[in-house]
């Protein structure tokens, strides 16, 4: 099985999304002034986005600005996977600072799906860049009302690893606490941080997401793989018959596998998924037990697209079995089962 191009030691890109207005920008800029997010390459769409102005060191052209604490913002060319390929170009040849990780800021109305398919579908960008994870971030205040409208607000959320809520301090003072049941309820696997005002600790937030590229990934990659349920909500006061219709779609489902896994096995399963079902199968990720590799494999897929699989360092504990949770969208659940046996 080739794993080179699941190279260890890629940088790690983060995806920033959320509904417009859910603090992106806010969280962004208190962010990047704190020293664990030294070295990073911010993507946006319009530096006039992020309101850098004050900040600004030195302007390296027309598309990039250095800032402090030696991080970098620019704005996306023609497509993303030419404004990565160019950065690292540029990093490679000493025109731009060196960079620890990339943070693409995603817009308010943007479906994730597209942007982490970049990192799958474009092979010479495997071997330079992964995955870090996806970081959501959910208005307090009208993120129910949000969730219950706009659909591309629910699928930001269902494809979180970690979901940021904001504006904590504004809302009433039990709302927190009911959006953070309905998160559960929408994608249970999501660690969760509440801030106000971004006040956010930027080591927490990367602890919360370590890249399958660091080698700090086993705990992460297991942590809650196991709970998943189908998704709902549970309704209070003031639901009406169509509140929350968006939140049915999407649904996190678990698959456990007690014995080895042969790997052609898993390839004809996960290829037939991503050919017939792709457009509904969201987020695939897990763990798992190949035969005759001595270390656990992690997989990730999105839509019709998966990475190739990255080697572990260790297992985390005696458990060797095998777990893949699903996130998809009107998917029948028995839909993912495979042809062999799950024993």
């Amino acid at each position: 099985m080739d794993h080179s191009s699941a190279a260890r030691g890629a940088t790690p890109v983060y995806l920033l999304t959320g509904f417009l207005g859910s603090g992106k920008t806010t969280l962004l800029r208190a962010l990047l002034r704190q020293p664990a997010m030294a070295s990073t390459a911010v993507v946006i769409n319009e530096f006039g986005e992020i309101g850098l102005d004050h900040e600004l060191v030195e302007a390296v052209d027309g598309e990039t600005v250095l800032l402090p604490g030696g991080c970098m913002c620019c704005t996306v060319r023609d497509d993303l996977a030419r404004t990565l390929a160019d950065l690292d170009r540029r990093r490679a040849q000493g025109e731009v600072p060196p960079f620890e990780r990339v943070i693409i800021e995603s817009t308010g109305l943007a479906d994730p799906g597209p942007v982490l398919q970049v990192l799958l579908k474009h092979g010479d960008l495997l071997e330079r860049f992964a995955l870090g994870g996806v970081w959501t971030t959910l208005d307090a205040v009208h993120a129910q009302s949000q969730l219950d409208a706009h659909v591309e607000s629910v699928r930001q959320l269902a494809l979180a690893d970690c979901v940021v809520m904001t504006k904590t301090d504004l809302a009433p003072f039990t709302a927190p606490a009911s959006l953070a049941a309905r998160v559960r309820k929408i994608n249970p696997h999501a660690r969760m941080l509440h801030v106000c005002e971004g006040a956010v600790d930027a080591a927490e937030l990367l602890a919360q997401t370590p890249s399958a590229a660091s080698g700090d990934e086993p705990e992460a990659m297991l942590r809650g793989l196991c709970q998943a349920g189908p998704t709902g909500h549970v309704c209070g006061a003031g639901c009406g018959p169509h509140a929350h219709a968006h939140d049915g779609r999407f649904r996190t489902s678990s698959l456990r596998f007690d014995r080895p896994l042969e790997w052609d096995e898993v390839c004809d399963w996960l290829g037939g998924l991503a050919f017939f079902h792709g457009a509904r199968l969201l987020r695939m990720k897990g763990i798992l037990n190949v035969a005759g590799e001595d270390r656990p494999l992690a997989v990730h897929g999105v839509q019709h697209l998966f990475h190739p699989p990255t080697p572990m360092e260790r297992w985390p504990d005696d458990d060797r079995s095998s777990r893949l949770v699903f996130i998809t969208d009107g998917l029948d659940e028995q839909a993912l089962r495979p042809p062999f046996s799950t024993a």
